[in-house]
């Protein structure tokens, strides 16, 4: 995976940590995050560095926020 790519965080298996990409799921190392990577974060994936976009990150917070408030009003 040479070129940049991103993904979701969808969970931690172990040494293995799962990435939602583009509807599919896909194992990368561990020890290719950041120490700071929780499950949930919007990354960039590029060759074997990965990079926490903490902005998308908030804003894909916010947006499944306003959803789950809107599903919820009465």
């Amino acid at each position: 995976m040479s070129e940049r790519t991103k993904g979701i965080i969808d969970r931690f298996e172990g040494n293995v940590v799962v990435v939602e990409i583009n509807g599919d799921t896909k194992d990368f190392p561990k020890d290719m995050f950041p120490t700071e990577a929780a499950v949930g974060d919007v990354i960039e994936i590029m060759g074997e560095q990965v990079k926490v976009l903490k902005g998308e990150t908030q804003e894909l917070r916010k947006q499944i926020e306003d959803l789950m408030g809107e599903l919820w009003e009465d």
